[in-house]
């Protein structure tokens, strides 16, 4: 399996995805079959090349060649007969909220691996299909959730009492500008979790805690005090925060992006990507009536196993389980 990801300045959700479906591959492999990772570091085995070098030669399709069941758990990787995990369709549905290089970048490799790879693994129907209307695919395409990681732990003590919470790398696409502005005319503390990434989103205001990238351990305490989680992206792939939330028993009100609604299925509180009033006023009920979706959230969330992610990347590569 390829972690390179794990190597990026910024792993961001697919740094996250990474790491948990590396661990239930090993937990959840068959007889007979054991899990290597490969990377520029920090890997079983180590390929001894700048990582600006080997990214340069995967994405022209070159070696190095890495053996017949090859897992690429980004787009890094488009290599020729390894199964490919492609997160989203956000370079053609959204290229506004991405750099241009970025954009042409991740529409080659995409491409690149719906012709060549051997299947693609996405998170979701909605990328599914979306996928299908944007690229030539000739590969099968598997439908295989995320995971989610039950987070538990006590409320922060030097938070507020009561907040607003927003998790994920701060870029145009989060849609966390507007959730300043909606937190604001509620008067309510917002906290965001997540490294400052490109665009120069600024989020500071007297009311707003940024805290960057945290501990597991820290997240927990932090969801633990949470009265909401909101996720107002204009666009996802499947939206991790979301059911991490819901599995810690925090209300989720998140946007009408199809991959969130399908992840969410109804357990949390649905606003208008970009609609200011839309965020505030879903913010305002479930905050004065924070355990309406808490128990749907809680066994929606429990659907969702790193387990059951592993036994489908398994079988996209066609070895069964046990």
């Amino acid at each position: 399996m390829l972690t390179e990801q794990l190597n990026a300045p910024i792993p961001g959700g697919t740094g996250r995805y990474t790491a948990e479906l590396l661990r239930a591959l090993r937990e959840n492999a068959p007889d007979g079959w054991s899990v290597v990772t490969a990377a520029t570091a920090n890997a079983d085995r180590v390929i001894r090349l700048p990582r600006r070098a080997l990214v340069a030669l995967w994405e022209r399709g070159l070696p190095p060649r890495l053996g017949r069941h090859v897992h690429a758990p980004t787009p890094l990787a488009p290599l020729p007969g390894a199964v490919v995990t492609v997160h989203d369709v956000v370079p053609w549905t959204h290229p506004e909220t991405l750099t241009p290089r970025g954009v042409a970048w991740h529409r080659k490799v995409i491409a690149r691996a719906a012709r060549e790879a051997r299947a693609l693994v996405v998170p979701t129907q909605a990328v599914a299909s979306q996928l299908a209307n944007c690229v030539h695919v000739e590969i099968p395409i598997h439908v295989v959730p995320n995971g989610v990681t039950r987070l538990v732990g006590s409320p922060a003590t030097d938070l507020p009492p009561s907040y607003v919470l927003a998790i994920g790398t701060v870029e145009p696409r989060k849609g966390f500008d507007l959730l300043v502005r909606a937190t604001e005319r509620l008067e309510v503390p917002l906290v965001v979790v997540g490294p400052q990434g490109w665009g120069g989103v600024d989020l500071r205001a007297p009311h707003v805690t940024l805290l960057g990238r945290v501990s597991d351990a820290r997240l927990a305490s932090v969801l633990a005090g949470a009265s909401v989680l909101a996720a107002p992206s204009l666009a996802e792939g499947f939206g991790l925060p979301v059911l991490e939330a819901m599995a810690a028993g925090v209300p989720v009100v998140h946007s009408d992006d199809p991959a969130l609604i399908e992840v969410a299925g109804g357990a949390g509180t649905v606003v208008r990507r970009g609609d200011l009033a839309s965020l505030t006023e879903g913010l305002r009920a479930v905050i004065a009536d924070p355990h309406h979706t808490v128990e749907a959230g809680i066994t929606r969330a429990s659907e969702f196993t790193w387990a059951k992610t592993a036994q489908g990347v398994w079988g996209a590569h066609a070895v069964q389980p046990d």
